[in-house]
């Protein structure tokens, strides 16, 4: 689908939104220790924080600065401090800019500006029942900044411009040079062409929107590594550590979180380089492929 085409029951629950993992509870000591986590994904992502490029791994902790970027057929689904989900689709990148939380009483205070400067992008809000407090989050994209009011929002931004689909809630979007537009209305999108005013808000179907949320949503058996996830893709062997650095460093400047793991094999210490965290053996074949595929490798296995 071409997403620039604009065209009761609980609007999110009724999307068909594809095989995702099942995301783990709100860790209650989240919000001490990072300002936002990485619960699942499908690699090659990077995150970059202080000039550092490294890969990203189910469980990262994150923080007001970093950057995430994605690349062909990759996912990421992020928990932010106070509970709220962020999904990135392929060839995304992605700014955490200005997180800030505080504590006045028994409520706590949270505010954020999240950066969609390339790609597919999905936010949707903690429930209140989660979250005991007052939020402040604008998300914004090249042209377009939306303020979010208690919301399950949709968004992209190409090098045509940005497109913004409300699933359920209301947000303020603000474009320069145009008035503020609010959204209201479940199922509405608002499109900002690069080079010319955006139209009015207009209505898309349940079809579309589903079609906007295939682009973020995890696909299941398609390499996707999670917190708690057991199976392992090997890359190589030896019972020489140093022997295996350029295949770990391969693989690392590639955007797949590796390893060197020292094991035991016919009573011999041995060293392997391996990619852990994967939730089924599917995930393991599928990354597996990928790097046979893109890297090359022939002596690729998978394993619990």
């Amino acid at each position: 689908m071409n997403a620039w085409t604009p065209g009761h029951r609980s609007v999110a629950a009724a999307l068909a939104l594809g095989a995702a993992v099942a995301l783990a509870p709100v860790d209650a000591a989240l919000a001490a220790s990072s300002q936002a986590q990485v619960e699942a994904l499908q690699m090659p992502a990077w995150i970059t924080r202080d000039g550092q490029r490294t890969p990203l791994a189910p469980g990262a902790q994150l923080k007001s600065g970093d950057s995430i970027t994605t690349g062909a057929g990759s996912r990421v689904v992020l928990r932010l401090a106070e509970g709220s989900i962020v999904k990135l689709g392929e060839n995304a990148r992605f700014d955490l800019n200005d997180i800030t939380q505080a504590r006045a009483g028994t409520q706590e205070q949270f505010s954020a500006k999240l950066g969609v400067q390339q790609g597919a992008f999905r936010f949707t809000t903690a429930p209140d029942s989660k979250f005991r407090g007052t939020r402040a989050i604008d998300i914004q994209f090249a042209t377009v900044t939306a303020s979010v009011i208690g919301t399950d929002l949709w968004g992209k931004s190409t090098g045509d411009g940005d497109v913004v689909a409300l699933i359920e809630g209301k947000i303020t979007a603000t474009r320069a040079g145009a008035p503020p537009v609010t959204m209201d209305q479940p199922k509405t999108v608002y499109v900002a062409p690069r080079n010319e005013g955006p139209p009015p808000v207009s209505s898309i179907t349940l079809a579309q929107l589903n079609a906007y949320a295939q682009e973020t949503e995890l696909q299941t058996g398609g390499g996707v590594a999670g917190r708690g996830g057991t199976w392992k893709v090997y890359a190589g062997r030896s019972t020489n550590k140093a022997e295996l650095q350029a295949l770990y460093e391969r693989l690392v400047n590639a955007g797949y979180a590796a390893s060197i793991q020292p094991s035991v094999s016919a009573g011999k210490q041995i060293f392997q380089v391996r990619i852990a965290g994967l939730l089924s053996e599917a995930d393991g074949v599928a990354i597996a492929v990928k790097l046979r595929v893109e890297l090359g490798l022939q002596d690729v296995r998978v394993s619990l």
